[in-house]
């Protein structure tokens, strides 16, 4: 592949326009550009990825947790509740803006010091421009499309730096910065009201020498406890984080154990909230006229993956709001089918031991059934890459995303996928394979159950079902002898 397409040999190859398409942004009027190329150029961009990555992540900083193997938003979060867990501070909440759209190209490419060919490919992906339905193609000047499989990486790459460039613009007296970026998302922690509006000049500086500059709409200041700029607390990745005084039985304590009169609650933000239940409400409306089994069915994946995305923080009494809320929902569902029963009658037909249940194979999740699993930050600068297995395959099978069968599969095969022989790294995509299949007598049990890939759980499955043609194939033509 590599000679087919090598600048040096064959000049065909030449990176097509990425197709343009707007997406609305979740709850907000503003909508995101999305640039889709090719298949050949996200394949292409997988393959530079693989080979650039590993690189990268040995000297990344190790408070950037957006778009990262092995990192995630409940990284950052338990970060962030480290900073605030033990002092009083002042905070700048700061948001890029157009991050994808206005990298600078010039200074991107500096960065990436690697061999000529992959450089002439990422300059490649750059450079190739937009195709819009309105106006046409439009050259791209600046910015990587974002949508391309290698766009995320491109974009911790001119971003990476921030961190130690910030904290060498203090000195000790001054006391340094704090920083927890995820993507162009990020958020600076300072004791002192000077050193945080030194923080927002120093950032608004260095983003500026790569063609970027802070949205003044999303970035503001404010206080961990008390009212400052008219803010208290803040916003992030769907979180609320703020520190409540409280008395000195429920206060956080310092490493002295001396007690410090406030406690940090990293919670689900109210517009996190509004969004969920408004989702769950347009679910309930559209299924007015369903079966009661449907709208359990289609409502099971929404309670189930919005509560696990949260259950690392203090979601509970979140939880308990929402299902109060869903509850009253699903009592209006009831009386608009069947109109002038009272509650008793629609708990009594529609809700069993004070679940919504259609029968014994549909029954309504709801959130509060959803436990709450404190996740264990990624330790400093670890990388999937760094080599250390023990390491990784401990912390993906205590992932708390995973279910209970998950880890015990993962434990048995020591993290590494029983078909292909790799380590699982998080993130990956797995499932459960049956080692002998159900159609051919295997049993639904633990013993019979491997842990892989999804691509090797399709691949194994494929061998067996090509190894069956093959044996009945055998079969008629030794029957067709049989009968000569």
């Amino acid at each position: 592949m590599a000679e087919m397409i090598h600048p040096k040999y064959n000049r065909w190859y030449k990176p097509k326009p990425a197709r343009r398409v707007w997406i609305p942004k979740p709850g907000k009027d503003e909508k995101r550009p999305l640039g889709i190329p090719t298949m050949l150029d996200r394949a292409l961009q997988a393959l530079t990825k693989m080979a650039i990555e590993p690189e990268w992540e040995a000297i990344f900083e190790p408070n950037s947790y957006g778009f990262r193997p092995g990192r995630s938003l409940h990284d950052a979060m338990s970060q962030i509740h480290r900073y605030t867990s033990q002092k009083e501070k002042y905070i700048l909440d700061a948001d890029i803006k157009g991050c994808f759209d206005n990298i600078n190209h010039q200074k991107l490419h500096s960065k990436i010091n690697t061999i000529p060919y992959i450089k002439y490919l990422i300059k490649g992906w750059l450079k190739m421009g937009v195709l819009n339905e309105e106006r046409g193609f439009e050259p791209t000047k600046a910015g990587t499309p974002q949508g391309g499989v290698i766009s995320p990486l491109l974009a911790n790459i001119a971003l990476h730096g921030m961190e130690n460039d910030l904290k060498q613009a203090y000195s000790s007296k001054e006391g340094y910065p704090q920083i927890v970026r995820y993507a162009d998302d990020c958020v600076i922690f300072h004791e002192k009201e000077s050193g945080i509006i030194k923080a927002k000049r120093v950032v608004e500086e260095w983003v500026k020498e790569i063609g970027l500059e802070l949205k003044p709409s999303k970035t503001r200041f404010s206080h961990t406890l008390r009212l400052y700029e008219g803010n208290v607390g803040f916003d992030f990745l769907g979180f609320t984080v703020r520190q409540f005084s409280v008395g000195k039985h429920k206060s956080s304590r310092n490493k002295y154990r001396k007690i410090l009169g406030f406690k940090v609650i990293i919670r689900p933000s109210k517009q996190t909230v509004t969004n969920h239940i408004a989702q769950i409400k347009t679910v309930i409306r559209k299924h007015r006229h369903s079966p009661q089994e449907a709208l359990i069915a289609e409502l099971n994946p929404i309670v189930r993956g919005w509560a696990n995305s949260y259950r690392t923080q203090a979601s509970k009494q979140t939880f308990s709001t929402c299902d109060y809320v869903l509850w009253w929902q699903l009592m209006r569902w009831a009386k608009y089918r069947q109109a002038g029963g009272t509650h008793k009658q629609m708990e009594k037909r529609y809700w069993k031991d004070g679940k919504f249940t259609a029968n014994e194979k549909y029954r309504l999740r709801m959130h509060s059934e959803t436990p709450i699993i404190r996740h264990i930050k990624v330790q400093g600068n670890r990388s999937p890459y760094d080599g250390d297995r023990a390491y990784w395959s401990k912390r993906l099978r205590n992932h708390p995303m995973l279910k209970t069968e998950q880890g015990i599969l993962l434990r048995r095969c020591k993290g590494k996928c029983v078909y292909c022989g790799l380590q699982l790294r998080d993130g990956d995509i797995l499932e459960v394979d049956h080692h002998i299949p159900l159609q051919l007598g295997g049993k639904n049990t633990l013993d019979n159950k491997n842990i892989l890939h999804r691509h090797c759980h399709d691949q194994r499955h494929a061998e067996l079902k090509k190894h069956a043609q093959e044996q009945e194939q055998a079969l008629q033509m030794n029957g067709t002898h049989d009968k000569s």
